[in-house]
C-alpha cells in the first residue's frame, strides 16, 4: 500500500526536446499500460488527471548555439509548472508524465515554487547539464538540469538564479556525458554516480548515499526517471538508448529504496517513446517502476 492517498498525474505529450520524433506519445503509452489501475491497487483514493496543451510545431533546424523549439519549450515548461504547484496545493503527489526529458524544466519550477528546499535525485543514461553553448545538438531534453542551475541562457519568466541547490542534486546510472557536462560537474562538485560506480557499490549503497546527500535537510525530494537509465534490454523504447544501464532488478532496487525513504515528493517519468518499443515493453516497466516508488512491494 502506498502512504500517498492522493496523486495528480500531469501528462505532457511533448517532443520537441528530443532527436527523435514519438515522445510525445510516451504518457498515453503508459495510461495504456495500466498505470491507473496499479495506482487503484495501490489503495490511493483519488487520481486527479490533467493534461499539458502542446501544439504542433514547424520544423526547426539547428542553430549553433542556441535551444531548438526554444519559444514551444518555454510555452510547455509554463504550463506544466502551473500544474505541478495546483496539484502540489491539492495536497497530491505530482507525477509528471513525459514527453522528453525537457518537461523536467517545467516540474523543477513548480516544485521550487512550492518548496524553498527540494532535493533532487535524476536517474539517467545522461546527465542533462548542457547548455546552449555546450550542446552538440540544441535538444533541449539535455538542458533542464543546467537551466534549474541558472548556467543556461534559457529563462522562465518571474524567479531568477538557481531553483535547486548544487550540494542537493544527485545523478544516478550516468554513462553518457558529454564533455561540457564532465567540466560542469567536476567544478560545481555535484554528485555522480555512474554505472561503474553502481557496478562496484551495488545499487544499495548508491541510492543510500544518494538519500544521504538529496534527503537531507531537504524539504522533498523530486526525483526524475528517465527511462533510458535502464538498459535497452529491459527499455528498449526510448529515443537515446545506450548499451550498460540499469538491469530491471537494479532500477527497482532503487525505487523500493526511494519508497521505504518516505522522502519522495514528487516524480517525472520520461523518455518513453512507443513508436521505438517492443510490444509496449517499456511503457509497461514505467507503470511497474511508478508503482514501485509508490510503495508496491514482492510480499
Amino acid at each position: 500500500m502506498s502512504h500517498w492517498s492522493k496523486v495528480g498525474l500531469i501528462c505532457v505529450p511533448f517532443g520537441y526536446g528530443a532527436e527523435k520524433a514519438g515522445a510525445e506519445l510516451g504518457p498515453q503509452s503508459i495510461l495504456n499500460a495500466g498505470l491507473l489501475g496499479q495506482l487503484q491497487s495501490l489503495g490511493i483514493a483519488e487520481t486527479h488527471v490533467s493534461e499539458v496543451a502542446c501544439p504542433q510545431q514547424p520544423h526547426e533546424p539547428r542553430v549553433k548555439g542556441r535551444m531548438r523549439y526554444e519559444q514551444a519549450v518555454l510555452r510547455m515548461s509554463g504550463q506544466v509548472s502551473e500544474q505541478v504547484a495546483q496539484m502540489t496545493a491539492k495536497g497530491c503527489l505530482p507525477i509528471v508524465l513525459g514527453g522528453d526529458h525537457s518537461v523536467a524544466i517545467g516540474s523543477l519550477r513548480g516544485i521550487a515554487g512550492s518548496r524553498s528546499n527540494p532535493g533532487v535525485i535524476w536517474i539517467d543514461a545522461h546527465s542533462d547539464l548542457n547548455t546552449e553553448a555546450t550542446s552538440p545538438s540544441g535538444n533541449s531534453h539535455g538542458m533542464p538540469l543546467a537551466i534549474a542551475l541558472d548556467k543556461a541562457d534559457f529563462k522562465l519568466p518571474g524567479r531568477s538564479g538557481a531553483i535547486i541547490r548544487k550540494d542537493k542534486l544527485v545523478l544516478i546510472g550516468a554513462r553518457d556525458l558529454d564533455p561540457g557536462e564532465k567540466e560542469l560537474i567536476r567544478s560545481e562538485g555535484i554528485a555522480c554516480f555512474t554505472m561503474s560506480d553502481i557496478d562496484k557499490l551495488g545499487m544499495k549503497t548508491v541510492m543510500e548515499r544518494a538519500l544521504a546527500i538529496a534527503g537531507d535537510g531537504t524539504d522533498g525530494l523530486h526525483v526524475s526517471l528517465d527511462m533510458d537509465s535502464l538498459d535497452p534490454a529491459a527499455a528498449p523504447g526510448v529515443g537515446t538508448p545506450v548499451p550498460g544501464g540499469l538491469s530491471y532488478r537494479e532500477a527497482h532496487l532503487a525505487m523500493e529504496l526511494l519508497a521505504e525513504s518516505s522522502k519522495v515528493t514528487s516524480l517525472d517519468i520520461v523518455e518513453v517513446n512507443p513508436t521505438l518499443d517492443k510490444g509496449g515493453k517499456t511503457a509497461r516497466l514505467a507503470v511497474e517502476l511508478c508503482a514501485s516508488i509508490l510503495g508496491k512491494t514482492i510480499l
